[in-house]
């Protein structure tokens, strides 16, 4: 019996290269003549639980149980209190013991017990700074799985809430989380995502969110249009959840994964959900407003001044005779670079020295830039108005395929001042209509394909229904 527990022990700790790491710890035990061994990663493993354990096994009279009865009623006598699982499987044990799992091995016992005593290295749950609201729950997804989940099952208290989970990465093994409401979501959309993730064949999920979103979701390079939307709130997530949609929670990432989406579910925001319907209705047609106003201000009036004669009158004051040194067309993609490079610039300088960076990038790289003839005062006002309406955009990849289009647009109209606006404009409609969701569906819809009704209930927010059931879709 002690040759097989020796040779046990040998396959596992040679499995799991023990002695190259540190914080991998084993713990030699010798219990009423029994030796054991106890495996966890130090940092994962709560001591309380381990002395408890321990405790109470010292106190056992083991050997008459390991003599006569199996290593389940082993663990049901005496680690009950406790989550536990048998495994045979080495390669099983590995992976748990590096998920953070405790592992006991009892002499006379072939079978390794697997004792969930984690204790997760997590942050303080926080209101995402990317979403705010001025009323509602200040909680906020964390990188931890397990919290995750909890968050979304305190706001759905509902058997049918459904959580599968899922191990993607032959080196991460990464832990994923289908997360939908049975009997809502649609039967073939949650079979299509399982059969995706089980043909992920990747080493790791190097970016968490983002790398599955590109290999669950996969659409052509050059359309920037996202196909998933992000959220790191709980109860944006939990009222997708309630409309049939799917949730992909990561571990590692703050950030849950809803699918199906289209372009217009990118334009509500929880906000909108936690002020008066009038109130809400109106936010969302201004951010409606501020998408059109974001992509077609710059190319419009870049259009009238390549062609002025074509310019109405009430729009004639916007023309420029610029005394600036650099074509418009430069000025205008300059800027829009330019813009980007703050920002960036912005998340890379520390927060003491913010205040600092936004007189440089704002006052003396501007004011300069027009006294040099470098840039126009109005090329500067209206590029502006175009970064500030962004901010508007709840969503961060939308945002920069508004961008994207917008510079598609400047570019096309400066290779043709005559026709070029209107060839943009038809290759950018023909982009946005031509895309599709995880789905299959429009991307678009209910605008194209037009339903009426369903357009209706993008820009109103209704009152919500005291008598509404959860089930009746």
């Amino acid at each position: 019996m002690k040759k097989e527990f020796q040779k046990q022990i040998q396959q596992l700790e040679e499995a799991l290269r023990l002695r190259q790491s540190f914080d991998l710890v084993v713990k030699p035990l010798c219990v009423q003549g029994i030796n054991m061994r106890l495996y966890f990663v130090d940092g994962f493993a709560k001591d309380e639980i381990l002395e408890k354990m321990l405790e109470f096994l010292m106190k056992a009279e083991l050997r008459e149980c390991i003599e006569k009865e199996s290593v389940s009623s082993f663990c049901a006598r005496y680690i009950s209190y406790l989550e536990t699982e048998i495994s045979r499987d080495i390669k099983q044990q590995v992976n748990a013991v590096l998920s953070g799992t405790v592992l006991l091995l009892v002499e006379g016992y072939t079978e390794g017990i697997l004792i969930d005593a984690r204790t997760y290295p997590t942050r303080s749950m926080e209101e995402p700074e990317d979403d705010r609201v001025l009323r509602g729950s200040r909680d906020g997804f964390v990188e931890t799985l397990i919290f995750n989940t909890a968050l979304i099952r305190r706001r759905i208290r509902d058997p049918h809430l459904t959580m599968e989970y899922h191990s993607i990465g032959s080196m991460s093994k990464s832990d994923i989380v289908i997360c939908y409401m049975e009997g809502l979501a649609e039967t073939s959309l949650v079979d299509y995502i399982r059969t995706r993730l089980q043909q992920i064949h990747v080493e790791a999920l190097t970016m968490a969110h983002e790398s599955l979103a590109e290999a669950l979701v996969p659409h052509k390079w050059l359309n920037p249009f996202p196909k998933v939307r992000y959220t790191e709130r709980p109860d944006t997530a939990a009222s997708n959840i309630l409309e049939g949609k799917i949730l992909l929670l990561i571990d590692n990432s703050p950030s849950a994964l809803i699918l199906p989406t289209s372009f217009f579910d990118f334009i509500q925001e929880a906000q909108d959900y936690y002020l008066p319907p009038i109130t809400g209705t109106y936010l969302r047609m201004i951010r409606i407003a501020v998408f059109f106003v974001t992509l077609l201000v710059t190319p419009i009036w870049y259009y009238f001044n390549c062609n002025p004669q074509l310019c109405p009158d009430w729009f004639a004051f916007t023309l420029i005779d610029s005394k600036a040194h650099i074509p418009l067309i430069a000025q205008l993609l300059l800027l829009e670079f330019g813009i980007d490079a703050l920002k960036m610039a912005s998340l890379n300088t520390p927060s003491s020295l913010n205040s600092t960076f936004s007189i440089v990038g704002a006052l003396i790289l501007g004011e300069f830039a027009i006294n040099a003839g470098w840039l126009s005062e109005e090329i500067i006002l209206y590029m502006a108005f175009v970064a500030l309406a962004d901010f508007t955009q709840p969503s961060f990849e939308l945002g920069y395929a508004i961008k994207f289009m917008r510079v598609m647009l400047l570019i096309f109209t400066a290779l043709m001042p005559r026709v070029g606006f209107y060839v943009g404009l038809a290759c950018m409609l023909f982009v946005m209509l031509s895309n599709k969701t995880v789905t299959k569906t429009s991307y678009f819809y209910p605008l194209f394909p037009f339903q009426a009704k369903a357009f209706k209930r993008i820009f109103i927010r209704k009152k919500l229904g005291s008598k509404a059931s959860m089930h009746s879709k």
